[in-house]
């Protein structure tokens, strides 16, 4: 007979595996260049699926469905104060990143996973809860607004427990959607002709929340933007963020995290140190 430890040896052998690339922090243009690498290879059937975990310098980007008027600021200005702006092929309006965001990019096929974009985006808001539930927060989704957002200041009340991580659709709590709620993650995606996923969401660490100022986030008017940062009063590490974000994909999407760190530092970044700000593995 077999035992406990060999039996869950076994199991997590037998699921498939992830490439995790943590990549310190990378400029917009390189990173979008870099998924397209990765997506050109998947579709042909070489490497294999792939998550990439970066910060950018300040950067504006426009997906598909932006309006330029929710940039609020003029394009020297934005030059001026050392901002990049970018029209992007992801779904979704206009965002900002900014040092302190954790940024995550998943090269998938997505066949693997359902098949589906919207079941996909479930998927990621679920990963991004369970990885806020982690520091004592509710956060959710809002009916017919993609991304995570948390009600009030964020803090976990036993009235909205979380889903259990077990239940088939990982779903968290459905807020509603009020003028108290604040939005910690965007989603944005694009799916390839040959069907690999670009693109994916940003996760508000600790970045410094009056770079929002210069758009309408995600084109949605009188909505809060915030971070873990303004809502526990101290920003926990970025490198153990995305550690809790490999263990939610791990667990989300039934797959084993092989992960490579790969010591980055853009121009408008603070300096990478190896073992501190983005030293990540699963065994801590």
């Amino acid at each position: 007979m077999m035992d406990g430890r060999a039996q869950a040896t076994r199991t997590t052998q037998s699921l498939p595996t992830w490439q995790v690339i943590v990549a310190g922090c990378v400029e917009y243009q390189t990173a979008w260049d870099w998924q397209r690498r990765l997506v050109a290879e998947r579709s042909a059937g070489q490497g294999q699926d792939t998550l990439l975990l970066l910060e950018h310098p300040p950067t504006i980007t426009l997906g598909r469905g932006a309006r330029r008027e929710h940039v609020l600021m003029a394009d020297d200005e934005l030059a001026r104060r050392g901002v990049a702006l970018i029209e992007s092929n992801r779904g979704g309006d206009v965002t900002y990143h900014a040092p302190g965001q954790l940024v995550g990019y998943p090269i998938l096929k997505l066949s693997c996973y359902g098949g589906q974009v919207l079941g996909y985006l479930r998927q990621i808001e679920a990963v991004l809860i369970h990885t806020l539930a982690g520091y004592g927060m509710v956060a959710g989704r809002v009916e017919g607004l993609t991304g995570v957002w948390v009600s009030g200041c964020g803090q976990a009340r036993a009235t909205e427990p979380l889903a259990s991580p077990d239940a088939p659709d990982h779903c968290g709590p459905w807020l509603q959607p009020d003028a108290d709620i604040a939005k910690i993650a965007a989603i944005g995606v694009h799916l390839s002709a040959s069907g690999v996923t670009s693109h994916g969401f940003a996760l508000n660490v600790s970045p410094d929340l009056r770079g929002f100022d210069a758009i309408i986030p995600c084109g949605l008017r009188n909505r809060r933007v915030t971070s873990l940062e303004e809502i526990l009063g101290t920003a926990p590490p970025l490198h153990e963020v995305a550690q809790r974000v490999v263990a939610g994909f791990a667990e989300v999407f039934g797959v084993t995290p092989i992960i490579t760190t790969v010591p980055t530092t853009a121009a408008g970044c603070p300096e990478w140190k190896e073992g501190t700000s983005w030293s990540v593995s699963m065994s801590q």
